[in-house]
């Protein structure tokens, strides 16, 4: 999963968030450059602790097979492998 883009929403969020907030207060314009500033910084140390958390998370979920991607088997092991259509026709019947 792209988690590159979360902590910029997270922190472009709240600062939407304070925009709106400062306008309805009549902040004033020193205050809440400050308050813009200290809130940008601290969600996106969030938005980054955030995506740490995902990229661990989809970590574990990462396909099991994968690890095998690069092996190369051996023609004869793979050609015991191929399953004939009489032995298919064979296994659907046991059902």
């Amino acid at each position: 999963m792209n988690t590159k883009p979360i902590p910029a929403i997270i922190m472009l969020t709240a600062g939407f968030v304070t925009c709106i907030i400062g306008i309805v207060q009549h902040d004033d314009f020193g205050v809440f450059v400050k308050k813009l500033f200290l809130i940008l910084i601290a969600f996106y140390l969030l938005g980054c602790i955030v995506k740490l958390v995902l990229d661990k998370g989809f970590l574990v979920m990462d396909d099991p097979l994968s690890d095998y991607e690069g092996l190369e088997l051996e023609e004869d092991l793979m050609d015991e492998m191929v399953m004939t259509d009489d032995t298919y026709q064979d296994d659907f019947r046991d059902m």
